[in-house]
């Protein structure tokens, strides 16, 4: 019987969605979808819809770091990330049950604020996510309020964008990825600022009121740089992703939201 082709092992750390669109259940799918492996550390149980978040429970930060080591103790992890992380003592779980993870690539999702605009992240936290996980990370991919809260300044026009990306690269961030989707205009462009240039990647706007595209983007993020390609086509090839899952989405619930279609096919081209 022939061998089984490896793949390289991804983790997630994050929430659960009840829903299913978004959060460790979009993150796997994602996986799937890029042929890696997908681990999951579970940080907080949601209940939640399409409609609204109803109710959040943390887990333990002794469980978050009990995952964490079962996870490494067996899988050879290539590339990780984080999303839901809900308060300080989660982060601090999180930074040190992967302190032994330095080579893998990691991917901070700084999840603040739900589709359905419930709080994902506690106040006291920003200031834990930038000293303990920022530092970590080969790039942070935050969209438009998560720039501004993690940058503590408002966004009113491009060069705001380029001052945040700096603050959070002198922080220790590796690069910065932002995300556009909330600007207004015909096009989305997400900026990732890295090793000192700036990479924008453009996409027609959907009419589409997409719910997990974070999550997703992250998890497709880390997913090609678990496969070995560099960040600005590991982000080239994420973005494409998100965009065509999004175009292909569904409404499986009673709301307007729409649902990614994680099974959607990864491009296979590779972008400079």
């Amino acid at each position: 019987m022939q061998t089984p082709r490896p793949r390289p092992s991804v983790l997630t750390v994050a929430g659960s969605d009840s829903g299913g669109g978004a959060g460790i259940q979009a993150d796997l799918k994602t996986f799937q979808a890029h042929g890696v492996h997908g681990t999951s550390v579970i940080t907080a149980v949601t209940a939640q819809n399409t409609r609204a978040v109803t109710a959040v429970h943390g887990i333990p930060a002794a469980q978050i770091q009990a995952q964490i080591a079962a996870v490494l103790d067996d899988f050879m992890i290539a590339a990780w990330k984080t999303g839901m992380l809900a308060d300080a003592r989660t982060i601090r779980a999180v930074a040190r049950g992967m302190a032994t993870a330095t080579a893998a690539a990691y991917v901070l999702d700084p999840v603040m604020i739900a589709t359905s605009g419930a709080s994902l992240l506690q106040a006291s936290a920003v200031t834990a996510l930038r000293e303990h996980l920022l530092p970590l990370a080969r790039v942070v991919t935050p969209n438009l309020p998560e720039a501004a809260a993690l940058g503590g300044r408002p966004i009113r026009r491009a060069g705001d964008l380029d001052r945040i990306a700096e603050d959070l690269l002198a922080d220790g961030a590796g690069a910065v990825l932002i995300k556009g989707g909330h600007q207004r205009g015909a096009e989305v462009v997400d900026r990732l600022y890295c090793d000192g240039r700036l990479h924008e990647y453009v996409h027609l706007r959907l009419k589409r009121n997409g719910h997990g595209t974070g999550c997703t983007l992250a998890a497709a993020l880390a997913a090609n740089l678990a496969r070995g390609q560099d960040l600005p086509a590991a982000c080239a090839a994420a973005t494409d992703y998100v965009y065509a899952a999004l175009d292909a989405a569904y409404r499986p619930g009673r709301s307007r939201v729409d649902v990614l279609d994680h099974a959607v096919a990864p491009p296979r081209r590779r972008r400079p």
